[in-house]
């Protein structure tokens, strides 16, 4: 995607602050922007509040007793916070949890219908669109009729992709899509997220620690420390920034450094100082 002044801002998050029972402030201040066609990557360590940024816009986070408490939730330039999940999927935005949820009793195939239960579309779309899946996933085709607590790690979450593709999304949050998984699967979890993306204009918002990964992907990142944003930009220029190559790609310009070298770098971050 070639970011232009004229790119549509689909997703537009605006200073917000989200609150655990109560009590326990963990987003402090996040914004951020998703625009139409773009893969933009929300980074940081265990902790940091990406998932929290994902389930604030998607409203699932009235179940852990958590709440948006200041700030505001823009898609397509229409407060959307406080739309049910429900509706927000009908509007194009669907999110793929963390840790892979797939109805482990119900067959590959099952789960992936259960993607289209909240559209009026044909069977014949219905269909289609199943194909669509399974063309980019030609493994679910070949595990179709498993059970899905029976596959592997990498095929849940495919599934679990898969699924969310069948609601047709404009846009897909992604949370923690290299969890657990071998690294050569997370480069084809990630080549299929590419081919989403310039094939089918799917735009992906995508909370990932691992950040060596998001980063060659996506188009722009977000780095996320403590609840808020410390720094954005274009892809590339994160890669190349001497600060997240020592502190996150592990690399400084002498070369790559050890846990050792690293592991007090708290006291040395120039965006904490």
């Amino acid at each position: 995607m070639v970011e232009t002044a004229e790119t549509e801002t689909l997703l537009e998050v605006s200073n917000i602050e989200v609150i655990y029972n109560h009590v326990i402030l963990v987003l402090k201040g996040v914004s951020l922007k998703v625009p139409k066609g773009g893969i933009t990557a929300l980074l940081g360590g265990n902790g940091a509040g990406k998932t929290t940024t994902l389930k604030a816009i998607s409203n699932l986070l009235h179940s852990e007793r958590g709440a948006v408490t200041k700030g505001s939730i823009h898609y397509r330039g229409e407060r959307v916070q406080e739309l049910s999940p429900e509706a927000l999927v009908k509007r194009g935005v669907i999110q793929v949890m963390e840790g892979r949820h797939c109805f482990e009793h119900l067959t590959i195939e099952e789960n992936l219908m259960t993607g289209a239960y909240t559209r009026s579309a044909s069977k014949g779309a219905v269909s289609a669109d199943l194909e669509m899946v399974y063309t980019y996933f030609p493994r679910l085709r070949e595990r179709r009729k498993s059970q899905a607590g029976y596959t592997s790690g990498g095929e849940q979450q495919m599934c679990a992709i898969g699924r969310a593709l069948m609601s047709r999304p404009e846009t897909i949050l992604l949370d923690e899509p290299s969890m657990g998984l071998a690294p050569q699967l997370v480069e084809e979890i990630f080549g299929i997220v590419r081919d989403l993306n310039a094939r089918e204009g799917v735009s992906f918002l995508l909370a990932e620690q691992n950040t060596n990964v998001a980063l060659r992907f996506a188009h722009h990142g977000y780095i996320l420390e403590s609840g808020r944003v410390v720094m954005e930009g274009p892809a590339q220029d994160l890669r190349e920034n001497p600060d997240v190559k020592e502190f996150y790609l592990g690399v400084s310009d002498e070369g790559r450094k050890s846990f050792r070298d690293v592991r007090s770098y708290r006291r040395r971050k120039r965006w904490l100082a």
